[in-house]
């Protein structure tokens, strides 16, 4: 496809000294709130954390040494639709079975940069070479270094239909697809509306219940996880209420405070993750650094927020669409709203179901081995 080859761009970045100094100027100037006494993070984002996080950031953290790190990675910019998309394109050394992995808030392409050689290479990684991957992992539209889109933010209906033209571009025509948190709601519409050309589905959720029937029709089981995604919205959801109706208000201050937006994310980062209660137990400083660095440096919080608001205006008959494409679920401990089978059989057509024995809501990342081994189990009869 010589004229698509020409749309793909090799991409890197170079932060400037002036951009360097403006965020440790910033970070070094925080007008920190009170906090009460032996609050922790019972009442959100730890204030005595994040100022030791803070001072990290400004004092300690290498940026650009983990900008270099991020710049080895096959990276491209592709113009579609108007816009220019980031993503990582790792191609494996023999014939692969192309997957197309679909991240979500708050992150980017970064919650995959630990799995991609796993899935590229699994025989340097002593796993079988028969299960290589040409893994492609694109940040949505508006998150990381992909454009936000012009004009109205877009759905996940819309990104999968850019991400199906993505896959043509770069010569694929049949994959798979996988994904989790916002990339499950992205890998399920890619399979809704492109049937023909996804081989399975692979998904570490199935995004937050809605059912238009009769409470009677569904099982104990099915109104038991309804009941408790409703505790939880009612306990963790005000970010996801934030985002879908004002995610300009939270924008203003998130883009202009480097710690507003650690508090923003960090506090999602250990509340999500298998870490109980330990944040560094799943990510170092400066793991958790370059994730929140790239939100800063590509000026993308508000964007990201957006797609939140787009979502919430999917029509319910959407929603209730069920998935035909081969369908399998990696239901990882620590993730918020793990549905019963019950739920995963009615709203796909699900041929794998599994319960890993660690992780959370950002696998990929968090362990990236038992992420990539279900991946490679999962689509083995695909290919």
């Amino acid at each position: 496809m010589p004229d698509a080859q020409r749309r793909v761009e090799p991409f890197a970045t170079q932060t400037s000294a002036a951009q360097l100094d403006d965020l440790r100027a910033r970070l070094r100037a925080t007008r920190w709130p009170d906090a009460p006494e032996q609050a922790g993070w019972s009442l959100g984002a730890d204030v005595t954390y994040l100022r030791e996080l803070i001072d990290y950031w400004a004092e300690e953290f290498d940026w650009p040494a983990q900008e270099a790190a991020l710049n080895r990675l096959p990276r491209f910019r592709v113009r579609l639709d108007g816009s220019r998309i980031h993503l990582i394109h790792a191609r494996a050394a023999t014939r692969a079975l192309p997957i197309i992995l679909s991240h979500g808030w708050p992150d980017s392409f970064w919650r995959y940069i630990k799995v991609i050689p796993l899935l590229v290479d699994p025989a340097a990684h002593g796993a079988d070479p028969a299960d290589a991957f040409d893994v492609v992992v694109p940040d949505m539209p508006g998150f990381g270094y992909s454009d936000p889109p012009p004009g109205a933010p877009i759905d996940s209906i819309a990104v999968a239909a850019r991400w199906a033209r993505l896959m043509d571009v770069l010569g694929y025509h049949r994959f798979g697809a996988a994904g989790g948190d916002i990339g499950s709601h992205v890998s399920r519409y890619l399979a809704l509306d492109h049937p023909d050309r996804v081989v399975a589905v692979h998904r570490t959720d199935a995004g937050v219940p809605v059912f238009s029937g009769e409470r009677a029709e569904l099982t104990p089981a099915e109104r038991a996880w309804f009941d408790g995604a409703a505790g939880w919205n009612a306990a963790e959801g005000a970010f996801g209420a934030m985002h879908r109706s004002k995610p300009q208000t939270a924008a203003v201050g998130l883009t202009d405070s480097p710690a507003g937006l650690a508090a923003w994310i960090v506090e999602k980062l250990r509340s999500w993750s298998d870490c109980d209660g330990d944040l560094e137990r799943s990510y170092t400083k400066d793991e958790i650094l370059t994730n929140l660095s790239i939100y800063w440096f590509t000026g993308t919080i508000g964007s990201s927020m957006r797609m939140y608001h787009a979502n919430a205006a999917i029509p319910v008959a959407q929603l209730a669409r069920k998935v035909l494409v081969p369908s399998g679920f990696s239901l990882f401990p620590a993730d918020l709203l793990r549905p019963p089978r019950e739920w995963l059989e009615r709203t796909a057509t699900v041929v794998r179901v599994t319960e890993p024995v660690r992780g959370g809501h950002f696998a990929p990342f968090e362990e990236p081995e038992l992420y990539a081994q279900e991946l490679r189990e999962f689509f083995r009869p695909f290919r």
